[in-house]
């Protein structure tokens, strides 16, 4: 009995000597508007998934709401927002930005760019987030890259595009350098957001888009009023979405909640890139039986269409010294990078032909 009584005492004590970590921590509230429809799982379901990742790993203390195109501020205005203090934080491409600053576009992804895994290699080890920070300080936002959608299709079009010459008048909704590349070649570029691309491209307003992947195309149901499905998108091979964070709401976080934002943002990058890897082969199957015409650009686009990429970045370097230095700093990681991932790829594919040729034997 006096053993049960001493046991019980030493609990109690216990108890009452532990902290409470919930109440411990500051109990911090933010709000974080997107430029990404609701309907999206995967692109809105990333933001989702950042706010409750947060709040998971502080026990709720750290609660950051997060709200869709529209709902707070328009899709293309969320850096805006952001980086005037209406909201602590946003979801949101800076590319959709680069009217800004042409360096923003370096920062989500360049045409002919690095992949996914390269992208990611530059920014967290090869100095690329420190280069961007001074692009995103003078619109007065800090980044956190909080999402990937990995390699993606070539758009929509309502027509066949055979030759450099069918790129001529098209009406084409595209988003970053990529427009200003085939405005070069007679496209007239259009920067439309994700919940108002269906009706133009239905009414008409545009021949053609281009959007993601086959996953998200078939739920936002191009495949409707477009017929043709091109790839690839070669102006965005592993295009990066950030977490946008107005300076004085992120100073004033603790440190290991700064911690805990950098943990959820990564976890998300690297989880968009599975999903949509996961299920975009799906989606192409079934948009295909829904009678999606697959095609791949021709050797005579791919070619102008690069060429006008070098003479664009060229231009633009010549008249913005930043651009020029963070872009040279850019290619010549990617020239890096592609060699590295030829030689190591390669030789595992060559390897592997090779087993399954003595596996047949």
């Amino acid at each position: 009995m006096e053993r049960r009584h001493l046991l019980a005492g030493s609990a109690a004590a216990a108890a009452l000597a532990a902290p409470n970590l919930a109440s411990a921590q500051p109990r911090i509230r933010w709000r974080m508007p997107g430029s990404f429809p609701k309907s999206l799982d995967t692109l809105y379901g990333t933001q989702e998934r950042i706010c409750r990742r947060v709040s998971e790993m502080t026990d709720g203390a750290f609660q950051i709401l997060p709200f869709g195109p529209g709902e707070v501020m328009p899709a293309l205005a969320v850096m805006d927002g952001v980086g005037a203090g209406t909201v602590e934080c946003g979801y949101t491409s800076a590319y959709y930005y680069l009217g800004k600053d042409p360096a923003l576009s370096i920062a989500t992804c360049l045409p002919f760019g690095m992949s996914s895994r390269q992208l990611w290699s530059w920014l967290q080890e090869g100095g690329g987030r420190a280069l961007l920070a001074e692009v995103y300080r003078d619109q007065g936002v800090m980044a956190i890259p909080a999402g990937n959608t990995g390699a993606q299709m070539g758009g929509w079009f309502r027509r066949e595009i055979n030759t450099v010459g069918d790129l001529n008048g098209l009406k084409f909704r595209i988003a970053g350098h990529g427009g200003a590349v085939l405005q070069k070649l007679g496209v007239v570029a259009q920067q439309i957001p994700g919940p108002d691309l269906y009706p133009a491209l239905e009414r008409g307003v545009i021949d053609g888009l281009e959007w993601v992947g086959p996953y998200d195309d078939e739920k936002l149901g191009f495949q409707r009023v477009a017929r043709f499905y091109y790839a690839p998108g070669w102006w965005e091979y592993s295009p990066s979405i950030d977490l946008m964070i107005h300076p004085a709401a992120y100073e004033a976080l603790p440190n290991h909640y700064k911690a805990i934002l950098e943990a959820a943002c990564t976890e998300a990058w690297h989880w968009m890139m599975a999903r949509y890897d996961h299920l975009n082969p799906q989606a192409l199957r079934r948009l295909v039986a829904q009678g999606a015409q697959l095609r791949v650009f021709s050797r005579d686009i791919l070619s102008a269409c690069y060429r006008a990429a070098q003479d664009l970045y060229a231009e633009i370097g010549s008249g913005n010294a930043r651009f020029r230095r963070i872009h040279a700093e850019w290619d010549k990681y990617r020239i890096e990078e592609v060699q590295w991932f030829r030689l190591a790829e390669d030789t595992q594919a060559n390897f592997l032909g090779l087993m399954a040729q003595q596996q047949q034997r």
